[in-house]
């Protein structure tokens, strides 16, 4: 029964909150969690809330973080994010099977999207599955996204050459520090918190596993698809890309920039996308800086040591991460040509040799397959192996799979691609009807690996461990055993991750 109408309310340190009973569960949306970012605050790490009077409805969603957006949205997902968008986006929203003193696990769930798009609001990504079938409290978070969260200004464009950069950042540190001082009057434990995410989610994931003020506020971290092998831009090298935004807008300084509205910095993106689109590379305008104080390391790093050890880890890849691409024009002809001058980019005078040693892990492949799998072990696959391998020789856990089921969408050449495995991770088909990513899956193939995926990310939420009665022993990977779990119709374990 949808009980919406019947609201119910609870306290948070910033004032009092009303949402809504739906479905069996209390669902608060468009909660703030930090401070408006807007005015003097754009481009300023995120602020503590100063709270209201009153009690603050919470039964919709807020706005999601300004971004790219196109009626029809893209042609994989069928949209990422949509309107309204606003810069005053650092909002939440929570979906637990009660307000009461349960003391639920936790999951925080931040989406991904190449770090300007998404949002915690589109149903993707709806806690209910999850809060429901795990009895857990779920949270998603809206965070700042594209210039408005990832730009870095030195003394050259008006900042300072010793202020720290990725607001983007510091919004995740204060969505996990509200969580924890809040997240008990919705049913939850603090002391019981895991993080997941996909893509650029994951990747934040891996951000707070190295972040002082955050890597002791959660126990465990749910990586998918995280894109460990981007290479980030130090101080310099991200004034540099700040530069290229300016010129694009057409002002000279973080003073003016700020005086710009929000719908113009969104409109720059397209020129921005076009000036970092090289063919062979996944297009990635802007990144994470390594300001040397939010980050210091690249990604890979921030896992393998410290209190990041502490936190359990399931991490995992999909089949063919890279095709995605396979949709793009621009790679629909794709030569042995090409590709060895790609190669050639990463492995120099080994190029040829690299080339014949993916032709040969995936006989009969084609060029275009061939960088499709070049791409994803470089930029995803292989660094993840590395952070399973180092951290079992490190004896700490980690959980290890592979999502092999192929969709049958676009004549079945996008295999397993990334993003692919969301919709059983989430056991919510019914929230995907608009994307063509996942056309002609239909029950009952798709219904056991739903079950299985999604069981199992709820066991880990629960207990660290994610076997359960519908899946196979799951075994940790260990350097005797690196056990990789590989999902499909049936799911198997193998010791060989790297093999097709």
């Amino acid at each position: 029964m949808n009980d919406s109408t019947a609201g119910i309310q609870v306290a948070t340190t910033s004032g009092l909150v009303r949402g809504a009973h739906q479905d069996g569960l209390a669902v608060f949306k468009g909660v703030p969690f930090a401070a408006p970012p807007v005015g003097e605050l754009r481009w300023r790490p995120a602020q503590p809330h100063p709270g209201w009077d009153g009690v603050l409805d919470a039964t919709v969603a807020g706005p999601s973080a300004p971004q790219p957006y196109a009626e029809g949205g893209d042609p994989v997902l069928g949209g990422h994010g949509f309107p309204p968008f606003d810069e005053d986006c650092l909002t939440l929203n929570v979906w637990t099977p009660a307000a009461d003193n349960a003391a639920r696990p936790v999951l925080i769930w931040i989406h991904g999207g190449g770090f300007v798009s998404g949002s915690a609001n589109v149903p993707f990504y709806a806690g209910d599955t999850f809060a429901r079938d795990g009895d857990l409290v779920v949270v998603t978070i809206n965070y700042r996204l594209g210039a408005l969260g990832f730009l870095y200004f030195g003394s050259e464009h008006g900042g300072s050459d010793t202020e720290p950069g990725n607001y983007w950042l510091t919004d995740h540190v204060a969505a996990l520090q509200w969580v924890r001082d809040n997240i008990a009057a919705f049913g939850g434990d603090p002391a019981n918190i895991t993080i997941g995410g996909q893509s650029g989610g994951a990747y934040s994931a891996v951000a707070l596993a190295g972040h002082s003020q955050a890597n002791t506020l959660f126990h465990r971290a749910i990586l998918q698809s995280t894109p460990f092998g981007f290479p980030l831009p130090d101080r310099a090298e991200s004034q540099q890309i700040t530069a290229t935004y300016l010129d694009i807008v057409g002002v000279k300084s973080l003073d003016e920039l700020r005086q710009v509205p929000w719908t113009h910095l969104i409109e720059a993106w397209p020129e921005m996308f076009e000036r970092a689109n090289k063919w062979g590379h996944l297009p990635v305008p802007i990144k994470p800086v390594l300001d040397g104080v939010t980050m210091a390391r690249d990604a890979v790093e921030l896992v393998l040591d410290g209190a990041a050890l502490d936190i359990d880890i399931l991490i995992g890849w999909t089949r063919e991460e890279a095709n995605l691409l396979a949709v793009f024009p621009m790679y629909a002809d794709t030569t042995r040509e090409q590709v060895l001058a790609r190669a050639a980019e990463s492995f120099g005078d080994k190029a040829a040799e690299v080339y014949a040693a993916y032709e040969a892990r995936r006989p009969g492949a084609t060029p275009q397959q061939v960088l499709m799998d070049l791409l994803s072990d470089e930029r995803i696959v292989a660094p993840a192996i590395e952070v399973a391998e180092t951290r079992a020789a490190r004896g700490r856990p980690v959980w290890a799979y592979r999502f092999d089921y192929p969709t049958p969408a676009f004549d079945g050449r996008l295999a397993a691609p990334h993003g692919l495995e969301l919709p059983f991770v989430f056991d919510n088909f019914g929230n995907w009807s608009h994307a063509p990513l996942v056309e002609g899956i239909e029950s009952p193939s798709r219904d056991g690996l739903c079950t299985a995926m999604h069981q199992a990310w709820i066991s880990f939420i629960r207990t660290g461990d994610p076997n359960h009665a519908q899946l196979p022993k799951w075994e940790r990977y260990t350097e005797e055993r690196p056990t990789t779990m590989r999902f499909d119709t049936v799911s198997t374990s193998t010791e060989r991750p790297r093999e097709l």
